[in-house]
């Protein structure tokens, strides 16, 4: 997934360092992009450590780095959260909540969510992971880096998170029928009678909140039950702790697959992300069109 990740991710940053952020869905944008940007590059640092020969210093700086990606993980679902919730108020509530759509607080809010997110579950449990290593060799996961507190937490806030994803969800869920619906009887009041424009309106809000379900539901669904094994030893035997956490690392897999669809949807919802990236592309092919190619010496304009 990485390399696809890079690509995709690394193209949305380069158009969102050439787009101005003129309105708040933009800014929430812009952080989402930030937040898969820092989680592609995170993913070779966990695959690495989950290999069968990887040295246990790999393991141990996982352990550290880990937070961070779950951490920035449910920043970009807060994101996600933010931008429905956004459009909710432009398209089903306008006038309403002005302050929602200034754009001084929109900043604001992103730099709160990235703040606190990281300060109330990352920055504790990698803190906490502070139990003295007399064999690094006896290191299998990180669990054994924490002491009891440092036990408790992992679980508490596993827990928390879990149930804070839930809450979004409803949210992402109830907003964009809401503006599926509103827009649908605009079209109705105004005397249209664009089917083809309805089913494209029923089709992306489809796209998002089933990308957005897809994508986070069954790592959401295996975690807690993982995190009880895991962290209180429940596991009957090797072979079940080894199926359990093959079923919740490919779990996360699939979650992380979002960073990859993001930039996708980005072209398919964004019209000003898309444009952008048009424009871009054309200008960098006619640019290789126009390339001066040098022959004997004597450099010639390759006009193709």
């Amino acid at each position: 997934m990485f390399p696809v990740s890079l690509l995709l991710n690394g193209v949305a940053a380069w158009v969102s360092l050439h787009l101005k952020s003129t309105s708040t869905f933009m800014v929430y944008q812009k952080n989402i992009i930030a937040a898969d940007v820092l989680m592609t590059l995170i993913m070779p640092i966990d695959a690495t450590s989950e290999m069968t020969e990887h040295s246990k210093i790999i393991l141990v700086l996982s352990c550290y780095v880990s937070p961070i990606f779950y951490s920035t993980q449910y920043t970009c679902i807060t994101l996600l959260g933010l931008i429905s919730l956004d459009r909710f108020f432009k398209i089903v509530m306008p006038g309403s909540l002005l302050l929602a759509q200034n754009l001084t607080f929109s900043k604001v809010l992103s730099g709160s969510v990235w703040v606190t997110l990281f300060c109330v579950t990352a920055l504790p449990n990698m803190i906490l992971s502070n139990k003295p290593i007399v064999n690094l060799e006896e290191i299998t996961s990180c669990m054994h880096l924490k002491e009891a507190p440092g036990l408790e937490f992992h679980e508490n806030v596993i827990i928390y998170l879990n149930g804070y994803f839930w809450l979004v969800s409803v949210v992402i869920t109830v907003c964009y029928i809401c503006i599926a619906k509103k827009v649908i009887q605009s079209y109705r009041n105004s005397g249209s009678k664009n089917n083809q424009g309805n089913q494209k309106i029923k089709l992306r809000v489809f796209l998002v909140v089933v990308v957005f379900f897809l994508s986070f539901g069954p790592y959401h669904l295996i975690r807690i039950p993982y995190t009880f094994m895991q962290v209180n030893s429940m596991a009957d035997s090797y072979c079940t702790y080894v199926l359990s956490k093959f079923i919740k690392e490919f779990s996360l897999w699939f979650a992380t697959t979002n960073i990859c669809m993001n930039p996708l949807l980005y072209i398919f919802l964004c019209h000003e992300f898309k444009e952008k990236l048009m424009a871009m592309m054309e200008k960098l092919y006619v640019s290789w069109r126009l390339a001066p190619q040098c022959t004997s010496g004597q450099c010639r304009l390759k006009l193709v």
